[in-house]
């Protein structure tokens, strides 16, 4: 069942997806070239390569929702939703679920601040975008199937460091991101999914 899930999710690049499920959900769109429209739309937070809102231009519909905190919200126009980690919403049957995404030896992220990862449940799998984030205690709670994580280092956890988050997590399918853009190369994907090999099923997309 999960592996023909991950079918529907397509990695655009950086640290953005586009989940095709019951409903199409993008997660942190950036520089792409169009494609399905969007029923849902979810902002981790305000960075220009997350939250562009010339790349949700090119997805977004009369009707589309999108899900963010405040400080990205006042960059977007539409029907949007301001959350918090912690706070559990439901739009057209898909169960969203916000949580910390933030630094723990750095100061680009910053707790305080309320940026956000996501816990996504559409067609029964539960799907956890972590956001521009470091390995942080809070993970070890995190109750998914798929777990998409930064491995690039410099603004996120490192390679390493995302080995240790991924086994904190558990998921069934660890997918890397943040890479092969702004920072980290797909030798980063590539030490992450060694790592865990036979321990946690790693699968490296290819760009959309």
């Amino acid at each position: 069942m999960i592996k023909d899930f991950i079918k529907k999710i397509k990695w655009l690049g950086h640290d953005g997806f586009r989940i095709e499920g019951n409903q199409i959900i993008y997660i942190d769109p950036f520089k792409i070239t169009g494609g399905l429209k969007a029923d849902i739309i979810l902002v981790t937070h305000e960075h220009f390569d997350h939250c562009s809102p010339d790349d949700i231009a090119l997805i977004q519909k009369e009707d589309t929702t999108i899900v963010t905190e405040k400080d990205s919200a006042s960059k977007l126009k539409g029907n949007i939703r301001i959350i918090s980690p912690g706070d559990q919403i439901t739009i057209n049957g898909i169960k969203i679920e916000a949580v910390p995404s933030y630094n723990t030896d750095k100061e680009f992220h910053k707790k305080d601040v309320n940026w956000l990862g996501f816990i996504i449940e559409i067609d029964g799998i539960r799907i956890y975008h972590a956001g521009d984030t470091d390995h942080i205690p809070e993970m070890k709670s995190f109750q998914v199937d798929i777990a998409l994580l930064p491995v690039s280092g410099t603004y996120v956890m490192t390679a390493e460091q995302a080995v240790k988050a991924a086994l904190d997590i558990q998921p069934k399918v660890a997918i890397p991101m943040h890479f092969g853009a702004i920072v980290g190369e797909e030798s980063d994907a590539i030490q992450f999914q060694k790592a865990l090999e036979n321990k946690i099923d790693v699968i490296i997309l290819k760009k959309e």
